[in-house]
């Protein structure tokens, strides 16, 4: 063979060895897609909604994603489960806690305590209720197993407190030291004082996982968003209206909306906590200011100081379902719901009473008398794992 035709084999040679192994990767190729394919079709497995993103460390597990508050729901917590049902009322004026006693209607006892207490708030194990003795500079510690007062412990400012979602620190709404104060949740020593900017920090909530939480500044209406472990305000805005006065904070059950009342806008503010733009305003009543969750996770009882009214919203259908309103007028403020459900408590913060009402029709069962002032009342015990604070928002 002539060194051309060698050659010109070669070439033959190589290219037809070339569209062999094309034409054996092709099929190769063509048949790993088919394989792909198969491996990309969802299987049941595949269709199992993925894990929740995990929480604060050292939060208690979420119970359900689609209900924060599905532990307050059933039974006691075996911490609670043989304390006495009582509402314990703040009367600020007074400078006096009055005890009632829910199966009666009657106040049975009144406790002592410091200047100007603002709200009673159950600690994040459940087993004390701490006085905020706000001009007092101090907490009065309350065993709600025998309603006996403990120590009163030294601290600034306390208009407010709550706990951490994990347990390790009690938060405390400084609002004139304009401070938002993390502090040991049982020794109450002071382990990070964060300055805040803006005027007269009050209430608050947290988010599902625990992460961030929300928190209102009545005096400059406006809102901070807080990282919990880094202890840091990682964002601020001023409310759309011209002397906004926000109020108490409650999160949704699906845990993707904040709720702010406002005492001023006459209604609730509506906030994605996630994106924290610039939140909706839904009227309810005028002076609206406290917001509690029913037992069903179904409703919202939204107190309306100013008229003597309570809004309950709707939270599948995101808007209004009706209006109670108290006979002969009131100021209803703060409080909670009894532990069947089946009571709404709320303080009558200019008329020193306190009202008991039905939670299935709107009616009042009862006007209690108590002390001067009356403010954030706590109804105890309640269904929940672990408090985050103020009159007992649990989880």
């Amino acid at each position: 063979m002539s060194p051309s035709t060698k050659h010109t084999a070669a070439l033959l040679g190589g290219v037809l060895l070339a569209v062999l192994t094309g034409c054996g990767t092709s099929a190769e190729k063509t048949n790993v897609r088919a394989v792909g394919s198969e491996a990309a079709r969802p299987t049941e497995a595949d269709r199992v909604a993925p894990p929740a993103p995990p929480g604060l460390p050292g939060m208690p597990p979420v119970l359900d994603a689609k209900d924060v508050y599905s532990a307050d729901r059933g039974k006691l917590s075996p911490v609670v489960k043989d304390f006495p049902s009582r509402v314990y009322v703040p009367n600020t004026n007074s400078d006096t806690v009055s005890v009632i006693d829910p199966a009666t209607y009657k106040v049975i006892k009144t406790i002592k305590v410091g200047r100007q207490p603002q709200h009673v708030v159950p600690s994040w194990d459940l087993k004390t209720l701490w006085v905020n003795n706000d001009i007092g500079d101090s907490l009065t510690a309350i065993d709600p197993a025998t309603g006996k007062t403990g120590p009163t412990v030294p601290v600034s400012d306390p208009y407010n407190l709550y706990f951490t979602p994990d347990g390790k620190y009690a938060v405390v709404m400084a609002s004139m030291d304009r401070q938002l104060v993390f502090r040991d949740a049982h020794t109450m020593k002071t382990a990070k004082a964060v300055p805040v900017g803006c005027e007269g920090v009050n209430h608050a909530d947290f988010t599902a996982d625990g992460r961030y939480f929300i928190v209102s500044c009545e005096f400059s209406g406006e809102l901070l968003k807080v990282d919990t472990a880094k202890m840091k305000v990682v964002g601020q805005q001023r409310l759309p209206l011209n002397g906004a006065m926000p109020q108490d904070v409650k999160l949704s059950p699906d845990g993707g909306t904040f709720y702010i009342a406002d005492m001023v806008a006459d209604g609730i503010w509506v906030l994605d906590g996630k994106k924290f733009t610039t939140p909706k305003l839904l009227h309810t009543g005028k002076g609206t200011h406290g917001l509690y969750v029913s037992r069903d996770s179904k409703q919202m009882y939204i107190s309306n100081r100013g008229e003597g009214t309570i809004s309950v919203f709707d939270f599948a259908k995101r808007k209004l379902a009706t209006k109670w309103r108290l006979p002969g007028g009131g100021s209803p403020d703060m409080g909670g719901v009894s532990a069947d459900g089946k009571v709404l408590w709320l303080s009558g913060r200019y008329d020193a009473e306190v009202y008991a009402i039905d939670t299935a029709t709107g009616k009042q069962l009862a006007r209690i008398p108590v002390g001067s002032g009356p403010h954030g009342l706590a109804v105890y015990p309640q269904p929940g794992r672990y408090s985050l604070g103020h009159t007992g928002v649990f989880r």
